[in-house]
């Protein structure tokens, strides 16, 4: 890993958080406190990257009010390459740090022989922040790349999506999109995953399968309903008091979360495996399970959906591997061919990406 990259990581955050709300009356940063646990980053990376924004006289501190930046400045630097063949929008949900990284490097990656301008807004997985987010990506952009934001429930920002349409501003989502619209999207084989992970503790001998899941977007559903599948193909117990729903916006409090899955654990003493809907719960998981002297692999078998952190060999866990980086480059091509082509309403521009899997040694045999 690179010297400074996760202080660029910071000052990529705060200069897209400073370029989104530059047109509002919010000129308040986020605290030191929130940009290191949202980020995973110490406290100082993060005050490295607040001076080198300073420096630049585009942030002032205030004593005991917190940091704020100069909306003239910021409203003054320029925002648009006017020599770029292309100006791209990723609109992502930022919960993922691997994934997302991945993602936007590869997108990068593929546009590199071409002269792109690619800008990156966070929606933190609400919907107010998809609206201002698609709002400001109205005019001047060409295609834009979109994480749906709670993409299995009701949203009211359809009427942004359509209006893009029939701009004929070319989009395309990716893992998460809206099941009532017919939109092009990308999405990760989530229901093969689920089979190669399932089958996989069947073979072992287990029978009694926990499941920590999100419900709140459709990448979460669609993993649940592929378990839920498996379970029932291979003559495993299905029970819905094996299952413990979270809400994405669960996963930003670590030691809530982690009372959460302890109390979700002691309620299913049966269980001899538990299946992780992403690195986030399995990362959570792990610390649950070591506090408690209990170890992965022999007290209890965890596999996981979508593990996006480069270890996943080192780590031992039985997974499907995140596919991120041919996430991105998919999204990439089909983007730039619907860009290219001014019929690209009458295509089906989607995909559907297949999963990597990995077996570590996770998964106790109690055959």
């Amino acid at each position: 890993m690179p010297k400074n990259s996760k202080q660029n990581l910071v000052l990529d955050y705060l200069l897209t958080y400073i370029d989104q709300n530059k047109f509002t009356s919010n000129t308040k940063l986020p605290s030191e406190i929130f940009l290191t646990k949202r980020l995973s980053v110490c406290r100082e990376t993060v005050r490295r990257a607040i001076k080198i924004l300073s420096d630049e006289g585009l942030v002032y501190a205030i004593h005991g009010g917190g940091t704020f930046f100069d909306k003239q400045m910021a409203l003054s630097r320029s925002s648009v390459d006017s020599t770029a063949d292309y100006r791209i929008a990723i609109i992502i949900q930022g919960k993922d740090r691997g994934a997302n990284s991945t993602l936007i490097s590869s997108v990068k990656d593929y546009f590199k022989s071409m002269k792109v301008d690619i800008r990156i807004f966070y929606t933190d997985n609400k919907l107010s922040n998809e609206r201002r987010c698609l709002l400001s990506c109205r005019q001047g952009f060409d295609g834009i790349i979109i994480d749906g934001v709670k993409a299995s429930m009701a949203n009211p920002n359809l009427d942004v999506y359509l209006s893009l349409y029939q701009r004929n501003v070319p989009f395309i989502f990716y893992n998460n999109y809206y099941s009532e619209t017919s939109y092009p999207k990308v999405l990760n084989d989530d229901e093969a995953a689920a089979e190669d992970l399932i089958r996989t503790l069947h073979d072992k001998g287990h029978v009694n399968i926990a499941g920590l899941f999100l419900y709140d977007n459709y990448q979460g559903v669609k993993k649940y309903l592929g378990y839920a599948k498996s379970l029932f193909k291979h003559g495993c117990a299905f029970d819905d008091d094996f299952v413990r729903f979270f809400l994405t916006r669960d996963l930003e409090g670590e030691e809530r979360l982690e009372k959460l899955i302890w109390s979700f654990l002691r309620t299913v003493p049966k269980c001899t495996a538990i299946c992780c809907c992403n690195v986030m719960l399995y990362e959570a998981l792990k610390e649950v399970l070591k506090k408690h002297n209990m170890v992965i692999g022999k007290d209890l078998s965890v596999v996981c959906f979508d593990y996006s952190f480069e270890d996943y060999e080192k780590e031992g866990i039985t997974c499907t591997v995140s596919q991120s980086y041919e996430m991105g480059r998919t999204v990439a091509d089909r983007l730039l061919r619907m860009m290219q082509d001014p019929d690209y309403k009458k295509k089906d521009y989607s995909a559907v990406i297949p999963c990597q899997f990995h077996e570590g040694v996770s998964v106790l045999d109690i055959r």
